[in-house]
């Protein structure tokens, strides 16, 4: 048990730095794109490719990256201390809102290429060739019974690799591969199994086109410092899934979610921060950041299940069984969509904002998820059904097992 916490907590550790840096390259890249990297003179001395931290804090806020300065400081001094950017003259260890020039290690070369650091570089290119390749081997798949999508069997990872020059033999592309999957570039779809040269299915963890929000590290950074805390709870009772609470707008204040409880017709549930990547937390491309119940909220808010009984995959798919089912369209917006998902399998729908998509939608408490886009979802739990639905589009189709009351 103590080993596979250890093991957990390395893989958060090494998914939150791949965030990290996949942040503050999007970053650097928009930068530069608005001119506020350039050639800089201080002091009689020229520094190509840096910029002012006071303009980047005005920049941050004004394009809502941060709500204060303050925030955007911490934010800033969290890629500091990853190494993303540093001090031209590497003086100053903390990062200041003030006349001060700074730089991407990237725009320097003077990132410190560590084996973690290489094996993500190599990830990126790899996924990012998989992707652009016209008859790329990431597709939808089925094992034992479930479809997952963007999956490819071990062997043809190593046959692609092969081909493409990326291993000089299968051996190569069997470490790789490993590799890969170590640092949390790549995954068993169940996550129950190594890596292997075989047929079992496996995805990527991480969809580096999808455009992070700054934001959204210091908050992961928070959550992985509590997670440890939390790895012997069963699963069942683990915050909501992250990708189905929508935030409520800053101006708003604290509106809350409906969730019918066991001994209470209606109980008050408010958001919390953004899930991290071990939640997982995949978005697709562009799509709008999501956010999840904190632990402590729902610890205090919705600790228990809102069934009034639990039921098995068997016992819904049963002939006669008192389920009706519903197709529903759920158009996410930029708050995203609007309700909660518990379980293990079968998942089920715990909690819905008033106000959402969902809620518009047709989405209502204790009814259970079927399919998500046409793909059976029945015998997945929620933190595998959130990887398929980051990863998917925007507007989600849902089937639901409907109560008969």
């Amino acid at each position: 048990m103590e080993r596979a916490s250890s093991n957990r907590k390395k893989a958060m550790a090494r998914q939150h730095r791949a965030e990290v840096m996949i942040a503050g390259e999007q970053l650097r890249l928009r930068l530069h794109d608005g001119k506020l990297i350039k050639e800089r003179r201080y002091h009689l001395r020229t520094y190509p490719n840096c910029f002012v931290a006071q303009e980047l804090i005005d920049w941050l806020v004004r394009h809502k990256e941060a709500p204060e300065r303050a925030t955007a400081v911490c934010l800033m001094q969290h890629l500091l201390d990853h190494d993303i950017v540093h001090h031209v003259c590497d003086k100053r260890s903390v990062f200041k809102d003030a006349k001060l020039l700074y730089r991407f290690r990237k725009d320097d070369g003077t990132v410190p290429f560590s084996i973690e650091v290489k094996i993500f570089m190599r990830g990126q290119r790899l996924y990012e060739h998989l992707i652009g390749d016209k008859n790329s081997i990431l597709q939808l798949r089925e094992e034992h019974g479930v479809a997952y999508q963007r999956a490819f069997p071990g062997y043809q990872l190593i046959d692609w690799l092969l081909q493409n020059g990326e291993a000089e033999s299968r051996r190569r592309g069997l470490e790789l591969s490993r590799a890969l999957q170590e640092h949390g570039i790549i995954q068993h779809v169940a996550n129950k199994h190594d890596f292997f040269d075989s047929g079992l299915l496996y995805q990527f963890c991480i969809n580096f086109r999808r455009r992070r929000r700054l934001s959204e590290l210091l908050n992961e950074s928070e959550q992985d410092n509590h997670e440890g805390a939390a790895v012997s709870i069963q699963e069942d009772n683990h915050s909501d899934s992250p990708f189905v609470v929508r935030k409520n707008p800053p101006q708003e204040g604290n509106s809350a979610f409906q969730s019918v409880g066991s001994s209470t017709d209606l109980k008050q549930v408010t958001s919390g921060r953004r899930g991290s990547l071990n939640s997982l937390q995949l978005h697709s491309a562009g799509f709008p950041p999501l956010v999840q119940l904190s632990s402590a909220s729902a610890g205090r808010c919705n600790p228990k299940s809102v069934l009034r009984r639990s039921f098995t995959c068997e016992q819904l798919l049963a002939p006669g069984a008192p389920f009706i089912k519903r197709v529903l369209t759920v158009i996410g917006d930029v708050l995203g969509w609007g309700f909660v998902v518990r379980g293990m399998a079968p998942c089920y729908v715990q909690a819905v904002d008033p106000g959402s998509p969902a809620a518009a939608a047709g989405v209502k408490v204790r009814q259970f998820v079927y399919q998500v886009n046409g793909q059976c979802v029945l015998h997945l739990d929620y933190r595998t059904m959130t990887r398929l639905v980051m990863t998917g589009p925007r507007t989600i189709v849902l089937e639901v097992m409907e109560p008969l009351e």
